[in-house]
């Protein structure tokens, strides 16, 4: 047996070298998904969102009412962004996801806080994802009853003395008992398509390339669009089978509520498996091996699962963070399935993300029919 050489170990060493430098792709993703992971894991995921979108209804104008309203905006948890006219206002944001609280001060709530009376402040949380409220609801059961104390002087200052001076009753929308499961499984299904559509797609230009079938494709008469479209469709099937065996499995083996029409969810559905696979078409067309494009899906897989609100709260993540969020269609798939499934949102709530959904497979359709080559050359 030949005795080791340090001369043939250091040749060996030196080629691997010269390969990475010429699977610049592959070098590329050695370095960037650990620096992904770090920037995204250190920076961009927060368990404790705060700044949360609120709309106050105040049928009260009055000095206690602003009191309490300034100090939930000062806790750090809730930022009054919308002022509503009329509780069914306050549903319409809810239901539409533009804000994650509405607060109700009714009418009367000064006369009957000054008689002793406990007036209701009634707080509703879009409770679909019970990690976005936990803290901040827990935070204001103590905020409704300091934040009165300064204001409850002289012939108020008895009512210190009770146990709150106004009765904080939280309504906790569309999942009241806080359960994980109807949050994470309706979100798993556009996790599990994410990764399976991209990837298959991505496989499947390379894996004939690979195999020496791409000559054969290439020499019948098709268009750019007719090839994409014929390898998308088969999959749409796939994903469609995907999407039952999951509500199956959501309704009958984790009681997840099915509140709104899977008609309309089923419509969705085309539209979000079809921008998945045009991501996955136009990396098909860009890599070079199957290797290269399975390393293109898992990095556009990471980011989507860890910045679309699947995993962590969405307005927890820093304002750079929901920007790139707002890019992927997880995240907007998220929102129309959860709110399909667990708000029985209608075609109306949905609409500004059908539409976001709707641009980016026109934008991705254009770049991968623009990469696609008629030629191996």
């Amino acid at each position: 047996m030949a005795r080791f050489s340090f001369s043939r170990f250091v040749a060996v060493m030196v080629k691997e070298f010269i390969q990475m430098r010429r699977d610049r792709l592959t070098f590329a993703m050695m370095v960037g998904v650990p620096v992904l992971q770090l920037v995204l894991f250190g920076f961009a995921i927060n368990s404790d969102p705060k700044s949360l979108p609120t709309a106050v209804h105040a049928a009260d104008s009055s000095p206690f009412a602003r009191t309490l309203v300034s100090a939930m905006a000062n806790s750090g948890y809730f930022d009054v962004t919308s002022s509503a006219g009329s509780p069914a206002e306050l549903d319409r944001l809810l239901a539409e996801g533009r804000v994650q609280f509405a607060v109700t001060i009714p009418a009367g709530f000064a006369r009957d806080l000054q008689r002793g009376e406990r007036p209701v402040l009634l707080v509703e949380a879009d409770a679909t994802d019970p990690a976005a409220t936990s803290n901040a609801l827990s935070a204001l059961s103590t905020l409704a009853r300091q934040a009165l104390d300064p204001d409850l002087i002289g012939p108020l200052a008895p009512l210190r003395s009770t146990p709150d001076p106004v009765e904080l009753r939280v309504h906790r929308r569309y999942n009241p008992e806080g359960i994980t499961q109807y949050n994470v499984v309706p979100g798993l299904m556009g996790v599990v398509l994410t990764m399976t559509m991209v990837m298959m797609t991505a496989l499947a230009v390379t894996r004939e390339r690979e195999r020496g079938t791409m000559e054969n494709l290439l020499a019948m008469p098709v268009r750019p669009f007719e090839v994409m479209l014929g390898k998308i469709v088969p999959f749409i099937l796939v994903g469609y089978i995907q999407v039952v065996i999951i509500v199956l499995a959501a309704r009958l083996l984790f009681g997840v509520p099915i509140v709104g029409s899977l008609a309309l969810l089923s419509a969705v559905l085309v539209l979000f498996i079809a921008a998945n696979l045009a991501v996955g078409f136009t990396f098909s067309t860009v890599a070079k091996n199957q290797l290269q494009a399975m390393q293109m899906s898992f990095f556009f897989f990471l980011p989507s699962m860890l910045l679309s609100g699947f995993m962590f709260p969405f307005r927890g993540m820093p304002g750079w963070a929901q920007a790139v969020g707002e890019i992927l269609p997880l995240t907007h798939f998220l929102r129309i399935v959860r709110g399909i499934l667990l708000k029985g949102n209608g075609p109306a709530e949905i609409v500004g993300e059908v539409a976001a959904l709707l641009a980016f497979l026109a934008v991705v359709t254009v770049v991968a029919l623009k990469r696609y080559r008629q030629t191996l050359d």
